[in-house]
Parts: structure tokens; sequence; C-alpha cells
């Protein structure tokens, strides 16, 4: 399991497939910059230099976000006085107190297994459990429990 705690925050962080994808596209693009530098210090003959220093800020791209997607991003913190989701598009409500919360529930709309934090004002937060880096079962022990605690 991929989380952080300490006393009443567990601190979920993205799966690592899920980076895997982040940093492939990275580099997808950095492999077109290179592509389309290269052939512009060839047709307007500039200074080879250009290219090395692209490839070098590249790289230190590369680096800056492998450190984010593994140490600074927190998909999912789930604290004793609430929950906050992050970069989940179709997340829905980011964030609620557990005194909002109504119950959670295993969903799998369109085959994708999900933790559902259903709110009493009829919102609701979907958590693709492919998406957090922990086992879906002890994810959904968690979230459970930090439910329960603030239900006494």
């Amino acid at each position: 399991m991929s989380s952080t705690q300490s006393p009443g925050v567990t601190d979920y962080r993205l799966a690592p497939p899920v980076m895997a994808r982040f940093v492939g596209a990275y580099l997808i693009l950095l492999a077109v910059l290179l592509l389309v530098v290269t052939g512009l210090v060839a047709t307007l003959d500039l200074n080879a230099d250009l290219l090395v220093a692209v490839l070098g800020l590249g790289l230190l791209g590369l680096i800056a976000l492998g450190w984010w997607l593994r140490s600074g991003l927190v998909v999912v913190r789930l604290t004793d006085a609430g929950y906050r989701v992050r970069a989940i598009r179709a997340a829905g409500a980011t964030e609620a107190r557990w005194s909002e919360v109504e119950d959670a529930v295993a969903a799998s709309p369109s085959g994708i297994e999900c933790v559902v934090l259903r709110l009493r004002d009829g919102r609701s937060t979907t958590i693709p459990v492919q998406l957090v880096a922990a086992d879906k079962d002890e994810f959904a022990r968690v979230v459970r429990a930090h439910l329960e605690r603030a239900a006494r």
C-alpha cells in the first residue's frame, strides 16, 4: 500500500500504472519537441547547443514530474474531519466532512471499480480504486473506518 499515515490523516498517492502513463505521455511530448527542435537547428542553421539545452531541460522536467507524481501528488486524503480528492476528473464532490457523508458503497460504473461516498445533500464522490496506490479492499476498509469514527 502506498499511503502515508500520521495521527488522524491517511494520504493515498497515484497508482504506479497511472504514473507510468503520465511519464510515457511526457516522454512522447519530449520526443516530438526534440524532433521539431532538431528540424529547426538543421534548416535554420542554428547552434546545436540549442538541442542539448532542450534535451537537458526536458530531462530535468522528467525528474520533476517523476518526483511530483511519486511524492507530491496526494490523490485522496482522509482525515478525522473529512476527505479531499484531487486529480480525479469525474470525482464529483471533491471534498466533504464526514458528517456530510450518508454512506460509502462499492460501485462499478462502466466496469470500473469505485468507492462512492454518497453525501446527505444528494451529491457524491466517486473514487476509482485503480487510480489509488492501495489494495481496493484495504482502501474501502480505511474509508469506512474513518466514516465510522466520525459517526461516534
